[in-house]
């Protein structure tokens, strides 16, 4: 099944894949967790969506690996609970569970960190008695063509992205209940995702994409205070201001958006993905100049990072 800007081509190899629990592999039908998991009972723990594409030897390779295992362990961090592992451990399992898979291309990964099982369901941290539970999900999924030009409908919701005192939108924690409460409000309005506000009525970010714009030849994205650092929405910025564009990280209003020359979207699972229309507000043509541009340069972008192969480095 499919949805808004994760729309992906249903593929029959999801049916049988294995999923790589605390470093042991079990069909899909088979992989489970206890109840009495933190990430289960409380949303306690991290994740990061992964994108897999053919390294130089036909092998599949993490785009941006490296980016995603920094924000992974600086956020179990902030959670206040060590991995158990280390970086290259995490990657020889994760590139495990994909050759057991055969999974070299168009494949995501959902990679899930919780705190561990509890003695009992309860908040409180120190009720915890195993090591985190490390879950590895590999899927065969493709965006769906029409995702890259199409446009997709954004609606602003009422549910706002809060701020550093109360839940830092900067950790990627199982807890998105926010975000889940934007996604339906934009669902019931039609749209295919919700636009969200800071409190201070600046645009912040999507349900789970991040926010441009293109005003007069530059690009716009929020400041970036309330919402995750997005790894895709780095590497655009990089790419574009190396190839001479301005490129900010700013406050703006939905005023701002309804007079955008163009609007788009960007996550690891689909790359650059244009806005059609905002509030009913039709944004540009599609997909326009700038869009079609950075469509490009962050494909190559990310080829460029997957010909290193599976040789990361990590600091």
């Amino acid at each position: 099944m499919t949805y808004s800007t994760h729309a992906y081509t249903p593929d029959p190899r999801n049916d049988t894949i294995l999923i790589d629990i605390n470093g042991t592999l079990y069909p899909r039908h088979e992989a489970k967790v206890s109840v009495f998991d933190s990430g289960f009972v409380l949303g306690d723990g991290v994740w990061e969506g992964l994108r897999v594409h053919p390294g130089p030897d036909g092998r599949g390779v993490v785009a941006f690996l490296d980016r995603h295992f920094k924000r992974l362990w600086e956020g179990a961090k902030t959670l206040d609970f060590a991995m158990g592992l280390t970086k290259e451990a995490l990657a020889k399992r994760l590139y495990d569970c994909l050759d057991a898979n055969s999974g070299h291309e168009g494949v995501h990964v959902r990679l899930m960190v919780s705190r561990g099982v509890k003695s009992t369901p309860y908040q409180d941290p120190r009720a915890t008695i195993t090591p985190p539970t490390i879950v590895i999900i590999p899927e065969f999924k493709s965006p769906v063509a029409t995702n890259a030009h199409s446009g997709k409908r954004l609606f602003t919701v009422h549910v706002r992205r809060t701020s550093p005192d109360t839940q830092d939108q900067k950790l990627n924690s199982h807890s998105k209940l926010n975000c889940i409460l934007a996604c339906i409000q934009a669902t019931k309005a039609g749209a295919d995702e919700a636009l969200m506000l800071d409190g201070q009525g600046f645009v912040a970010t999507c349900n789970s994409t991040h926010f441009f714009i293109v005003k007069e030849g530059e690009i716009w994205t929020s400041s970036g205070d309330y919402c995750l650092g997005g790894i895709t929405r780095g590497v655009i910025l990089e790419v574009a201001r190396a190839d001479g564009l301005t490129a900010r990280e700013k406050n703006f209003s939905v005023h701002d958006v309804y007079g955008a020359d163009e609007a788009f979207l960007t996550g690891t699972f689909a790359g650059v993905t244009p806005v059609s229309e905002v509030d009913g507000r039709a944004i540009g043509e599609r997909p326009g100049a700038m869009v079609a541009r950075l469509q490009a340069l962050y494909k190559a972008r990310v080829k460029q990072d997957v010909a290193r192969g599976r040789n990361h480095v990590f600091c």
